[in-house]
């Protein structure tokens, strides 16, 4: 591989572990404090409240999205300009600078109140800032690069570099105290309709990460965007806004996603992965499914009732981010020569990360019922957080190894 690419994956890879490392350092301080709640008077008046948009946000858009950006970069530069790797650290660190300057303003209190769109007043723009940094320079490199393509390949490239561009507004948008997204009024959460359009957005994500990791595909796949397409066409047929998940076609839309649960394996089979990948191909399968068919049923009314907002949204986020998303990016990592290698550090994040989903889910499944035994932090409460601050210690050591083997 050309020795720019190589540095950018390298450069890219120490700022997504060291947000992972970040973020999961602070994870760890929120789960301690679960249990031992005078904790916080050491670090007054910086409560449990301030810290927790750094965790959520930090995990979201630090190890979540750079990886993400790393194939981008890969996929879009041309590795032959000499000024390649300079624009690269350039878009890489603005994104950073976001996210520190986040981190500043979410400890100061100075938060939307929004999960996940924390970003507001002085630092509303920021971010969207800086994912015009990168889009520019993905653009330049486009231009310059557009003698050298033929017409299907400047569609390709194209295509998605146009809707990138509505990113920052969207994002900007969104963070509004105006703007709220349509909520199931009988849970409070996603609509079927919601869950179904993210997800496909995902897939979709995934569909074309082989071809922007220049993967060579070894088998036919047409079959996977016309599956795509027409479950894109069954989004757009179902009823959108404020639906109740009781209502038989925000159930029978979600649960088209089964069908994606063997399709994305089967598709990803047919590139020429590298042999030492297999493992967080696998990782990311296994994940996938659980998530898909958890998230299905855990939809379904009565069952809906009685998870939301217990533990057991907690722990399918976790499923969704330290889970899938995590072994995703670090295929993607992996891939592009970042790193992420080492056998113990992948067997401690997916036997914590296993840990951490199970107890979390299994606390939900009866904090309705039993919802005073958490705030008298009874015996067996605390031996469920106890067990998950375990388990996040196992996976900050994982992201620790990782950040240590990417900076050798």
């Amino acid at each position: 591989m050309n020795t720019a690419r190589i540095t950018i994956a390298q450069v890219a890879t120490r700022h997504s572990l060291i947000w992972l490392a970040a973020a999961n350092a602070v994870g760890l301080w929120l789960a301690a404090s679960l249990l031992w709640p005078e904790l916080g008077d050491l670090v007054a008046p910086l409560t449990y409240g301030r810290w927790m948009p750094l965790h959520l946000n930090w995990q979201l858009y630090g190890w979540c999205a750079l990886p993400l950006v790393a194939a981008l970069l890969h996929w879009y530069l041309d590795a032959a300009d000499p000024r390649v790797v300079t624009q690269a650290r350039f878009a890489l660190g603005g994104w950073s600078l976001a996210l520190l300057l986040g981190g500043v303003a979410w400890l100061a209190g100075d938060t939307s109140g929004k999960l996940f769109l924390d970003w507001h007043g002085w630092t509303r723009g920021v971010l969207p800032a800086a994912m015009v940094g990168l889009w520019a320079v993905l653009a330049a490199h486009t231009w310059r690069r557009r003698g050298s393509m033929g017409r299907s390949e400047r569609l390709v490239r194209g295509i998605p570099l146009v809707g990138l561009l509505a990113v920052p507004p969207l994002l900007y948008v969104s963070t509004g105290r105006d703007y709220y997204p349509a909520v199931n009024p009988d849970s409070g959460g996603a609509t079927g309709a919601a869950l179904l359009g993210s997800t496909l957005g995902i897939v979709t994500l995934f569909g074309l990460l082989p071809f922007m990791l220049g993967r060579r595909r070894t088998k036919p796949a047409g079959w996977f965007w016309v599956a795509l397409v027409a479950s894109w066409g069954m989004f757009a047929g179902m009823r959108h806004g404020s639906v109740s998940h009781h209502v038989p076609g925000q159930i029978i839309g979600l649960g088209l996603l089964l069908a994606w649960v063997p399709l994305l394996p089967l598709y990803w089979r047919r590139f020429d992965w590298s042999a030492d990948s297999g493992r967080w191909l696998w990782a990311a399968w296994a994940w996938w499914l659980l998530l898909v068919v958890t998230g299905w049923l855990t939809f379904l009314p009565g069952i809906s009732e009685r998870l939301k907002f217990t533990n057991g949204l907690v722990a399918h986020a976790h499923l969704a981010m330290a889970g899938l998303v995590t072994a995703v990016n670090a295929l993607v990592l992996h891939t592009l020569g970042g790193g992420l290698s080492r056998r113990p550090a992948f067997w401690l994040w997916q036997l914590g990360c296993a840990v951490q989903v199970g107890l979390l889910l299994a606390l939900g499944w009866v904090e309705n019922a039993t919802a005073g035994a958490l705030f008298r932090s009874e015996a067996w409460t605390q031996a469920i957080y106890g067990g998950r601050l375990a388990a996040g210690l196992a996976m900050a050591a994982a992201s620790a190894l990782w950040l240590k083997e990417a900076w050798r």
